[in-house]
């Protein structure tokens, strides 16, 4: 069975235009359902998430810095601190951790 490459470019082309256009077909109306307007409303949020933890935890030598990273960082932004005092002090974080863990 020969496989040819283009007609799977073009099917993986077919499900990703389908994907971003029956939305836009199938619903014409506003979403006037609270819960699902709030659902869609965090999908974005969750999905940065979802990508970025595991690389937080897994891009230091040792996964405690990235944990304690991490700790600090949601401590910091709860706090009210902006995004470069949060990056540069989970920066620090995992700096110091991992002097003190990896020796």
């Amino acid at each position: 069975m020969a496989r040819n490459v283009y007609m799977y470019i073009a099917v993986m082309a077919g499900v990703s235009f389908l994907v971003r256009v029956l939305p836009l077909t199938l619903i014409r109306k506003p979403i006037t359902n609270r819960f699902l307007r709030s659902f869609l409303y965090y999908v974005p949020y969750v999905t940065l998430a979802v990508m970025t933890f595991p690389a937080i935890v897994e891009a230091t030598q040792s996964p405690l810095a990235g944990a304690l990273a991490l700790a600090a960082g949601m401590a910091l932004a709860f706090r009210g601190v902006g995004l470069f005092g949060v990056a540069a002090s989970c920066c620090a974080v995992v700096l110091v951790a991992e002097m003190l863990l990896c020796r």
